[in-house]
């Protein structure tokens, strides 16, 4: 028997350690929590027989039924301890799970051993000692409970996550073509499952991924009229890096193309940067439009007073961290009714995901009319920015896609963001282990379970 050791940030990652060091046939003899993260004891045993799929077996049902007792015993005892919030969500654990078989169960768990029940990491509930025991340790026992039960049910999100991926490929494997060419996109699991529902009754592949493309574009909001043609204060908003005052730049020099120098104006609120009032500066003496500078503490009202014959006037703002407090004060003075300003949040296509989420949690309390897509140019994929542009209905109000002013400055179209997006893609298909942590994420909501 070979025994090993795994540290991993978080249950999921450490389950894909053990995979990819033992193979599916390991057994997990033991979780724990350590300094910045968990570690898990894996075992690989001499390779057993599998078991006919359509005989489970009746022992392992049994044990895991048990397992589901002792969870329930486990929520009970926080609750009766006074974790009631945290008792409630792992209740609804458990009634999110109710609805799987235990058959389903039985064949996830099916490559580990049955003697494993007897070191389960969820038996310790059932031990508690009867006696009352000091504050501190008490906490101790129930943050070591939670614990485990979030461990437990990474576990088994895991997989069911494989076992989804697995009957998707078996019973459709035309959905599950699909299925990877949007992950190939780039886009999330939420937006994918949405797509593949419009388009579950299609037989025809290639009519389907049509179907699914022009749905995906159909999603992609544009505004009716351009912003600089509308008018008014317009403020871009948005982290460091994301190409604000070169967008800016580019807006101005359109409209000064178009009708002239004479009714824009340009204020900046970046007194942060090294640079970049001077930048501003720059940009104005070339192309002959005033320049404002609204220095911290100073009401962007009264700098905007002199400015009300302007029939556009573009507001640079100054890329803070989200725990900034100047950041706050910025926004709230961009959502006050005397500014009037329409803000929109300034997204790099280069980002990753999880920035992209963080940049717009960060400014949409500012009151978002849209969003404005930079770097297009130096992309590899286009599924992250426009799903959140789609997820959190932002319109997409221009695209920049170089360096070149204004030259690089585009009025989006959905069908040919869409078309853009899939000339993208990664030539390679995800992988079957990327696929199966896929729906597992899927399993976390009930709400978004695929199938």
């Amino acid at each position: 028997m070979q025994v090993k050791r795994f540290f991993a940030a978080d249950m999921r990652q450490a389950m894909k350690l053990v995979r990819d060091e033992l193979g599916a046939d390991a057994s997990i003899i033991g979780t724990r929590r350590v300094a910045g993260g968990v570690e898990i004891t894996a075992a690989l045993d001499y390779p057993m027989p599998a078991p006919a799929p359509s005989k489970p077996n009746p022992a392992l049902e049994a044990e895991l039924r048990r397992t589901q007792a002792r969870i329930a015993e486990a929520h009970a005892e926080l609750s009766n301890r006074g974790g009631q919030a945290d008792a409630g969500k792992n209740r609804q654990l458990v009634a999110d799970r109710s609805d799987v078989s235990a058959e389903s169960l039985a064949a996830a768990m099916r490559p580990q051993r049955t003697e494993r029940a007897s070191a389960s990491p969820v038996a310790a509930p059932a031990a508690q000692p009867k006696a009352p025991a000091p504050a501190a340790a008490d906490q101790r026992s129930l943050d070591a409970m939670r614990f485990e039960l979030n461990g437990l049910r990474e576990l088994i999100e895991v997989q069911l996550g494989s076992i989804a991926w697995g009957q998707m490929q078996s019973r459709r494997p035309q959905q599950a073509g699909l299925w990877r060419r949007l992950q190939r996109m780039g886009l999330s699991a939420e937006l994918s499952r949405a797509l593949m529902e419009r388009v579950a009754s299609v037989k025809d592949p290639r009519q389907a991924w049509r179907m699914v493309l022009a749905h995906l574009a159909h999603a992609i909001r544009t505004p009716q009229q351009e912003p600089l043609e509308e008018g008014g204060v317009i403020a871009l908003v948005g982290p460091a890096g994301m190409g604000k005052t070169t967008t800016l730049a580019k807006l101005a020099a359109r409209y000064v193309l178009k009708y002239g120098a004479q009714q824009i104006a340009l204020v900046s609120m970046d007194s942060y940067r090294i640079g970049a009032q001077e930048q501003l500066k720059t940009l104005g003496r070339i192309l002959n439009v005033s320049v404002t500078h609204v220095d911290p503490g100073q009401s962007l009202t009264q700098a905007l007073a002199p400015l009300a014959r302007k029939r556009v006037v573009l507001i640079d703002t100054a890329g803070l961290p989200a725990t900034d407090p100047a950041l706050k004060m910025q926004l709230e003075t961009l959502a006050s009714r005397g500014v009037k300003a329409r803000n929109y949040l300034v997204l790099a296509a280069t980002s990753q995901s999880q920035v992209l989420k963080a940049a717009y949690h960060s400014y949409k309390r500012c009151g978002l009319s849209g969003c404005i897509l930079t770097k297009l140019d130096e992309a590899a994929s286009l599924g992250e920015v426009l799903g959140l542009a789609i997820g959190q209905h932002l319109p997409v109000a221009y695209l920049a896609d170089g360096p070149r002013i204004p030259d690089d400055l585009q009025i989006p179209r959905s069908h040919q963001l869409v078309s853009r997006a899939v000339s993208l893609q990664t030539p390679e298909d995800p992988s079957e282990e990327a696929m199966a942590d896929l729906f597992a994420g899927l399993y976390q909501n009930p709400a978004r379970r695929v199938g």
